[in-house]
């Protein structure tokens, strides 16, 4: 069982896994699937334990949303990341429903949240992992909340092409206004007059494509 292609992965991603017991890292292995969602595929609804997800290839978007059917994005998720916060199973304090989405065809370790929970419960290293990694995460949606909250749009959407484009490592931002304001908890109509607004200035190029940046040096400085 150690020697199957899990063990390799989980090897290589979690630095306890040399810490707990081989009937451990067995049963972690074996409540563990290989799984491919095309894009726009809905992965989890909030109403259950989805598990653990490690995503191996492509993109999953994570995301609250309110009554009315408005979004908030909290985070994505790409290739090398995990995600615990749709395993309520393994972290009972989360009490709120998140969803997630895969934006693009992605394919994902997923590792049954009870299976998780339960090895958990044995093992110190696997719930300081766990914790340590939740605390991440809800500082990136802590960091989103500050922005919707207390920042401009003008420097919300500076922001965020910003950190596409250095995420990307690319001048273009092949997003659509749409894509654009559902990672933002924005209108696309007020992304799209922002944006009209950036290239007006010289800061942006708007095409087909998606966004261009020209003035890296004036979009930086929106950002301060």
């Amino acid at each position: 069982m150690e020697n199957c292609a899990f063990d390799e992965i989980y090897r290589e991603m979690f630095p306890f896994w040399d810490k707990v017991s081989r009937s451990d890292r067995q049963s972690i292995c074996g409540n563990s699937a290989m799984v491919t969602y095309p894009k726009g595929t809905n992965i989890h609804d909030g109403n259950d334990c989805a598990g653990v997800f490690l995503v191996r290839k492509g993109c999953l978007r994570m995301y609250i949303m309110s009554d009315d059917g408005k979004e908030i994005t909290l985070y994505r998720l790409h290739s090398g990341d995990m995600c615990m916060l749709s395993a309520s199973c393994v972290i009972q304090a989360i009490t709120f429903d998140v969803l997630v989405d895969a934006e693009e065809d992605s394919t994902c370790c997923v590792i049954s949240g009870p299976a998780f929970a339960a090895v958990s419960e044995r093992s110190p290293d696997i719930r300081i992992f766990t914790l340590e990694l939740a605390v991440s995460r809800f500082s990136d949606v802590m960091w989103v909340m500050q922005q919707i909250l207390f920042m401009s749009m003008d420097k919300r959407l500076a922001i965020f092409l910003s950190d596409e484009s250095a995420r990307t490592g690319s001048d273009v931002i092949s997003l659509t206004h749409e894509q654009i304001a559902r990672y933002m908890g924005s209108a696309r109509e007020v992304v799209s007059r922002m944006l009209k607004y950036f290239s007006a200035e010289g800061i942006v190029e708007v095409s087909r494509r998606g966004v261009k940046i020209i003035d890296r040096q004036r979009l930086r400085g929106l950002t301060l």
